[in-house]
């Protein structure tokens, strides 16, 4: 008998719907969420599971990491997938999420998200972190630049190492009160900007040590936040059967509506995918085409981009080519080669943003 399996996984139960090939129910439970004990309820269908299906999330990884390996057939499903289709149902409960993916399933109206190897989602981990410091380092300072600013004092240009000797400058007159305010801010921007120091040491030493991340840091504007990004990012170069997609699966390309015969235009991009491998891709792109001063006949495209449309339509253009250059840099095991790659980007022919 096949049999197809749902799973409506939360903090701590999932819901569990089993059905056969015509659709009936064969078994409705809520388990605890835990790899054993969802094998241990499913250990008596073994041998007629055709698909189980759970959406993808941060507990939904970690459960297919813990029952693949198991033989279990575990799918991911893609989140913004899996919502549209049980968008229909008429009343949202975990019973009826898991009787609509246990369907979909067995339909096969679903599509599988790639799930990628533990070492990747640590560097994952590691560039998220560092990330959510920068932010709260930037936010830190600039609330202390507006509370300053509300009494006259002005910190002005001054760079990240020096931005704690000027503010004590500024408050050293000022009364008791205020000097504590400030200096309680500044101890709290202090451990987090040791915190934010520590994870970019970690992320150089690993470009450092990275065969596929040296060899992406040859295209002029990558460095080692982008190099690692978008390894990280695509995991399994061979997944991607032409490179040109690779732009398209990050969210480069613009997003297209078309109805009937008088409605069909390109509106901005679609930004699907993993957004901190875009972002930095567009950082990338941006540093080739407003710092780098050497020829390339990348950026002398991009250039030419933004002659004729704007600067920021140039740098989504560059950076959907930059995706596909890196993919195939990696594929080939080749560097970046200003004079070959004239005739590579030229081939390419991407359409502007």
């Amino acid at each position: 008998m096949e049999l197809y399996v749902g799973l409506d996984v939360g903090l701590q139960e999932t819901s569990l719907c089993v059905v056969d090939r015509d659709g009936k129910n064969v078994r409705e439970a809520k388990v605890q969420t835990d790899p054993q004990t969802i094998r241990s309820a499913l250990a008596v269908f073994a041998d007629g599971l055709q698909r189980i299906g759970l959406e993808a999330s941060s507990i939904g990884l970690w459960l297919y990491r813990e029952l693949h390996p198991a033989g279990l057939p575990v799918i991911v499903v893609e989140a913004r997938h899996m919502h549209a289709s049980l968008s229909a149902m008429r009343n949202k409960t975990d019973r009826n999420d898991a009787r609509g993916i246990a369907q979909m399933m067995r339909l096969g109206w679903f599509r599988a998200v790639h799930v990628k190897n533990i070492e990747a989602q640590r560097l994952r981990t590691l560039l998220s972190n560092r990330k959510l410091l920068k932010r709260k380092l930037i936010d830190m300072e600039n609330h202390i630049r507006g509370a300053l600013r509300t009494y006259g004092l002005l910190i002005g240009p001054v760079g990240r190492a020096g931005f704690e000797a000027r503010v004590r400058e500024l408050v050293e007159r000022t009364d008791i009160v205020f000097t504590t305010m400030i200096e309680t801010m500044l101890d709290v921007r202090r451990a987090v900007w040791e915190g934010f120091n520590r994870l970019h040491k970690i992320l150089l030493r690993v470009v450092q040590h990275d065969v596929v991340c040296r060899r992406l840091m040859t295209v002029p504007g990558v460095g080692p936040v982008t190099a690692l990004s978008f390894k990280v990012g695509v995991d399994d170069p061979l997944r991607f059967t032409r490179s040109r997609t690779v732009g398209a699966h990050f969210g480069l390309t613009p997003r297209r509506h078309q109805s009937g015969t008088s409605i069909d235009f390109e509106g901005h991009i679609t930004k699907q995918g993993d957004g901190t491998v875009r972002e930095a891709l567009c950082e990338a792109a941006a540093s080739l085409l407003l710092r780098v001063k050497r020829y390339s006949a990348l950026r002398a495209w991009g250039l030419r981009v933004a002659k004729r449309t704007s600067m920021l339509c140039a740098i989504v253009a560059v950076a959907r080519k930059l995706a596909g250059i890196l993919h195939r840099m990696w594929i080939d095991g080749t560097e970046f080669q200003v004079g070959f790659g004239a005739k590579v980007v030229e081939k390419v022919k991407l359409k502007p943003a």
